[in-house]
């Protein structure tokens, strides 16, 4: 084991599941490559033979393990079933109830659950469900996020609550360096998850002009101007783009469905169609009006000052981490 390891991995860092189809092959198993938990993230529909072979590709990739996650907000019980038939180490479940069947389910075919929560009572479920860890989303997070609450809040209220079970808890929410790391670990979280970071990276399947733009802006902000019509009372953060801030307030009774095309996607293996307000990330496929889609990015934004991989991030925060504890803690 290396220093602070989790659920079995070397390192204390996961890299989030990035929506819709950010974290791809590539970049899951650069990340796992590198001794962290890297997650694909299935698709919004049902697409079980996509993403099996979203699973074989990735294991052509990295010998190591590495896991997958699911929004139980959307159908998902066919990408379910190919999860636990494929036995990848991890799943990790978002947006919705963390049941002990589906634990239980996860664990005969020797898969791992850990839940994405925002809340002291969604860890108080996790727990009841037998989970195998919890990752602690504040509301510094970008992308969709669960919670009003504050990491720097939430994350001791959890650990507290965790006590002595042995479900470790991991640190989400604006966090992009080692000393956020460093912080995590102070507050009593045994590993942390990175989303915005790894977006940045050579290996995400983020279209280029997003990657740049999360080098060039530092400013975000929680909102709900996006995607109200597929995915409704889900709040994100996002980067105050031009677009973002002529349209931050957007009437409540408008959203994407009566919104013109301004660009166009292949997203996990489908054809789409992005309307303005959709809320579709621009991934490396995308054409059209891409400055006026949605960009999500945590508040630990302004800290990413180049695009570098995937493999260098998890380095960059393990040994920064080291570091800083040695100068500052021993």
């Amino acid at each position: 084991m290396g220093w602070k390891g989790i659920l079995g991995f070397e390192y204390g860092i996961v890299q989030a599941p990035l929506g819709p189809d950010i974290s791809g092959p590539h970049l899951v198993a650069a990340v796992a490559n590198s001794g962290a938990l890297g997650l694909l993230r299935a698709p919004d529909w049902e697409s079980p033979d996509y993403l099996r072979e979203l699973i074989k590709k990735t294991r052509t990739l990295t010998d190591k393990p590495f896991g997958v996650g699911v929004v139980l907000a959307f159908p998902h019980e066919e990408n379910l079933k190919v999860i636990l038939d494929e036995k990848v180490a991890v799943l990790q479940v978002y947006w919705g109830d963390c049941t002990r069947e589906l634990v239980t389910k996860a664990h005969s075919a020797g898969v791992k659950v850990v839940p994405q929560v925002g809340s002291v009572e969604g860890a108080k479920q996790a727990i009841n469900a037998g989970v195998d860890g919890i990752i602690v989303q504040g509301r510094e997070a970008g992308g969709h996020v669960i919670g009003q609450d504050g990491l720097i809040s939430l994350v001791p209220r959890v650990v507290d609550l965790v006590g002595d079970r042995d479900i470790p808890v991991i640190a989400a929410g604006g966090i992009g360096d080692a000393r956020g790391y460093v912080a995590a670990l102070a507050l009593g979280a045994q590993g942390v998850c990175l989303g915005t970071r790894f977006v940045a990276t050579e290996e995400s399947n983020a279209h280029p002009a997003y990657k740049r733009k999360l080098v060039e802006m530092a400013e975000t902000e929680y909102t709900d101007v996006f995607g109200r019509a597929r995915w409704p009372g889900a709040p994100q953060r996002v980067l105050q783009t031009p677009f973002y801030k002529d349209w931050r307030l957007l009437p409540a009774h408008e959203n994407e469905a009566n919104q013109p095309v301004i660009g166009h996607s292949t997203i996990n293996g489908v054809e789409k169609e992005i309307r303005r307000f959709a809320g579709t990330v621009p991934n490396a496929t995308t054409t059209g009006d891409l400055e006026s889609m949605a960009m999500y990015a945590g508040q630990g934004v302004g800290l990413i000052k180049e695009i570098i991989s995937a493999g260098e991030v998890v380095k960059s925060l393990v040994e920064g981490a080291q570091l800083i504890m040695q100068q500052n803690f021993n």
